[in-house]
């Protein structure tokens, strides 16, 4: 059995339960998130990626109307090299569909991941350790594949990196489990932020 054959109980089950979280403890859950993110964000500067909610994922709405003026809000677009772009983008602004159904900003520049100072990342679970399970599509994983600590570390000889953008998933308090499970190519994230707490992990702990 392949890992993605082992993981896809799970996500089928936190999919359908996030489906069915009330419109209104969403709304109430997205207002908490915003009290526990916000003053993490304070001091960053640049570029931060959030998400167009779909399919019962937390929504980011009172996250973006309340940013620090130091952060321009911008939305992930599907690329064809299976990578994600992203581009600035405001309420009001034009949209269009990409192929999954999910609202990506119409134009306007395109920035690469490297060029994000934080990254607001939709998880179906996510652990202790900071590991997390997404959909499946690993559009996240390649796009930061680079902010993998040894990935970064074995680059730091020949090359001057930027620092890596600032990986935060985003959840309600229930889709944290025990453990999950990590792959070669999963990237664990610095930190997760639920409508009650906010959870650091190490970066030193990714490899």
């Amino acid at each position: 059995m392949t890992d993605a054959d082992t993981r896809r109980p799970l996500r089928v089950a936190l999919r359908e339960r996030r489906r069915a979280v009330p419109v209104r403890e969403r709304l109430d859950a997205a207002a908490a998130l915003a009290a526990q993110l916000l003053p993490e964000l304070a001091g960053h500067a640049g570029r931060i990626a959030g998400y167009w909610a779909v399919g019962g994922e937390l929504p980011l709405h009172a996250v973006q109307s309340a940013l620090p003026a130091t952060l321009q809000w911008c939305l992930p677009l599907l690329h064809t090299d299976g990578r994600l772009r992203f581009a600035e983008w405001r309420a009001g602004e034009a949209l269009a569909t990409n192929r999954f159904g999910i609202p990506e900003p119409a134009g306007g520049a395109r920035f690469d991941a490297q060029d994000l100072a934080v990254v607001l990342v939709p998880l179906l679970a996510f652990d202790d350790h900071g590991q997390r399970l997404g959909q499946g599509g690993g559009w996240y994983d390649r796009s930061f594949a680079f902010c993998r600590a040894a990935d970064r570390t074995a680059g730091a000889a020949s090359s001057s990196l930027d620092p890596a953008p600032r990986l935060i998933g985003i959840a309600y308090d229930w889709q944290r489990v025990e453990r999950l499970d990590a792959g070669p190519w999963d990237v664990p994230l610095d930190a997760v932020a639920t409508p009650s707490a906010f959870h650091h992990f190490e970066r030193s702990a990714k490899a």
